[in-house]
């Protein structure tokens, strides 16, 4: 009985760590060798989608910049000395309009802007996931039309951030 109830115990153990690595190599798999290895079909574009959910008259420009932020996103803050270039851009050649949408409150939204010296006519409230957004930051060409005619995400290098510069000119 002795020898039966080691036996035993011997196969559930072994059941149990054969369980867990399992487990673990799944979860391996799902969350650590695809994040990094995602390519542009995997991951869900914009490009070509109306962007309805908000309260912004597309009509009024041709090129209108819409920022996905959030004033809890350390990329997004690490981005201001671009947002400010794009400011400029608007100020110096007006060929484009710039908006942005934060989850926060409009009030906080403008705060957190104000403070990084980016100010925007247009800043609304909306989940970025009502816009099938999945992180921030995202810069979203916007046709007059409301749809997405081109997308850029997370905090952009040089050339990227010279890509929408040339995009909006």
């Amino acid at each position: 009985m002795n020898n039966l109830y080691k036996r035993l115990e011997l196969l559930a153990n072994i059941a149990i760590i054969l369980v867990a690595i399992s487990l673990m190599a799944v979860l391996a798999k799902r969350y650590i060798f695809t994040s990094g290895n995602q390519t542009s079909e995997q991951i869900q574009s914009n490009v070509g989608t109306k962007v309805s959910q908000l309260d912004i008259d597309w009509s009024k420009s041709d090129k209108n910049l819409l920022l996905v932020l959030s004033n809890t996103c350390h990329f997004c803050t690490e981005s201001a000395p671009f947002y400010q270039r794009l400011v400029q851009e608007r100020t110096q050649r007006d060929t484009f309009r710039l908006a942005a949408v934060l989850p926060q409150p409009v009030n906080e939204g403008r705060s957190y802007l104000n403070g990084l010296g980016v100010n925007i006519d247009e800043v609304k409230q909306l989940s970025p996931s009502a816009i099938r957004i999945r992180g921030t930051p995202t810069l979203l060409l916007v046709n007059s039309a409301g749809v997405v005619t081109d997308e850029w995400l997370g905090k952009l290098p040089p050339q990227k951030e010279n890509e929408v510069l040339n995009r909006l000119r």
